[in-house]
This record gives C-alpha cells, structure tokens and sequence, in this order.
C-alpha cells in the first residue's frame, strides 16, 4: 500500500513539474514526459520508438514528431493496462519479443565493429589494387529456333539485308522489336557460348550461328569499350554490405558452435501449428 501511495505522490509532482517547460539541458533519456495512471513513459522510451519509425516519418518537424509519438504511447499504455496481467500466449510471444530485440542489438553491434573505415579500405584495396579495366561489349542478336534458319539469317546479311529489320522480323527472343539490341553487358552477364563468341568477334562484324539453351544465335558485335576501375567511394556501400554480412555470418556460426545447444526430438511437429498450445 505504501508503495501505491509514493507512486500517487510522484505522479501528482510530475504534474505540478510539467507546469513549467524543461529546456534540453534539464533534460535525460529517464526524464518523464507524461504519466498514465501513474506509469510513467520517458524521454528515452520517446527516443527508442522514434528510431525505429519509417524514414518518410523521421523528416518530420520536432514538435509534430514529439507530439505523435508521446500520444502514440499514451493510447499504448492505457490499451497495455486494460488487458491486466497478461495471459501465456502474451508472455510467450513477450519473450519472443525479448530474443529478437537482443538479437537485433547484437547483430547491429557486431555489423558496427565490422564496418571501420580501415576494413573498408583494405577490402577496396584487396579486391581492386592490381585490377585491371575489364572489356564491355554491346552487342545485338537475332534468335531463331534452328541452325538451318540461323544460316539463311546469315546468308540474307551477306547480300546486304539490315541487322536491325531483320531482328524485328524474324527474332523470337524478348529484344527482337528493338531491333536485336542487347545494351552494353560485362563478363558473366550472357550465357558461356554467346559471352565466349563475342568474345572473338571485331566490332561491326556477324558471328556464325551460335547455340545456347534459347536457340540460335546471330549475333552482331556494335562497339568495344574499357570499364574503368570504380573508385572507392563508387563501391563503397557494396564493400561495407560485404563486410558486414561476413561478419554477421561468421559471428552467429561461432556464437552457435560455442553455445551449448541440446535438441530435443520431436516427433509431430504439427504442433508448431496448434495455436491452442498456447493456452496450456
């Protein structure tokens, strides 16, 4: 009982203390912001929820922002203690809660450590030091279903036809009504016999039929050009993905291997599926 009445006691100071607006420098993460029959919600319960809004809400202004988010757990709170002592469905899927918002911590911690600038620069340096400028190709092609209609493509070239109507009029293959063009593609963007083929090709000449899974290719070799080494800052957030998904992966496999994990066999694992479970 004593304990209730202190609380009453708080919560009527508080009140009377919110009369007077604090200024930032009076301010921490456990200054209270409001109290809902006597529960208190902080500054720092504020900030936490605001971290992990949208980031089309995080551009709003600090009086709309602070204004949403504290009414948002006022109706939270009142919502909260109108449900009592929580049943064991709700304590279950609370300590899942709890799991998954460590693991999230830990999984941000370990991604942060990872993710230094010197790391970054010696994966740049790594991958890219003794790199040299790769070859692109732009290229177009007609695809057709036979050897036999690829050699008659072949034949209609040579005695003057154009590429580009031919492709729109005889290639069954997606880039057919752009006149066969295929763009620019690098290494390992087309299929091993047609990448191997232009390969070879000079620019402005005609291939012999080339196959592929799809079919038949003719193919027209347009331009060559050298893709310069992208600097560090164009693969920057490539590099820093890399390294923090290597160090997630290697954490959380060493982590689990050092852990004492016992599984216990379970036979039906339909249960996983039995909702009414959770009442027992």
């Amino acid at each position: 009982m004593k304990y209730r009445h202190f609380l009453a006691i708080l919560a009527v100071a508080q009140t009377a203390l919110f009369s007077t607006p604090l200024r930032a420098d009076d301010m921490s993460s456990e200054t209270v912001v409001a109290t809902v029959n006597g529960a208190q919600i902080t500054m720092g319960n504020l900030i936490a929820a605001r971290s992990t809004l949208p980031e089309q809400y995080q551009s709003l202004g600090s009086e709309e922002l602070f204004n949403g988010i504290l009414e948002q757990m006022i109706q939270q709170e009142v919502l909260r203690q109108s449900v009592g002592e929580p049943d064991k469905a709700l304590q279950i899927q609370m300590e899942n809660e709890t799991r998954a918002i460590f693991a999230g911590a830990a999984l941000e911690n370990i991604a942060e450590n990872a993710v230094t600038e010197e790391a970054i620069e010696a994966r740049y340096s790594e991958t890219y030091a003794n790199a040299e400028p790769s070859r692109e190709y732009r290229a177009a092609h007609i695809l057709v279903e036979t050897e036999e209609e690829a050699l008659a493509l072949i034949d209609e070239l040579n005695e003057g036809a154009d590429f580009a109507d031919l492709a729109r009029q005889k290639s069954t293959g997606p880039s057919g009504p752009n006149g066969g063009d295929l763009g620019w593609f690098g290494k390992g963007m087309m299929v091993a016999p047609f990448e191997e083929a232009v390969e070879k090709m000079d620019v402005d000449t005609i291939s012999e039929p080339v196959q592929t899974q799809f079919g038949w290719h003719v193919i027209k070799l347009v331009e060559t050009r050298l893709q310069d080494i992208p600097s560090l800052d164009d693969v920057r957030e490539e590099i820093k993905s890399q390294l923090a998904d290597a160090a997630l992966r290697e954490s959380v496999e060493r982590l689990v291997s050092e852990a004492t994990v016992e599984r216990v066999d379970i036979a039906e694992k339909d249960a996983v599926k039995d909702d009414t479970l959770l009442a027992e």
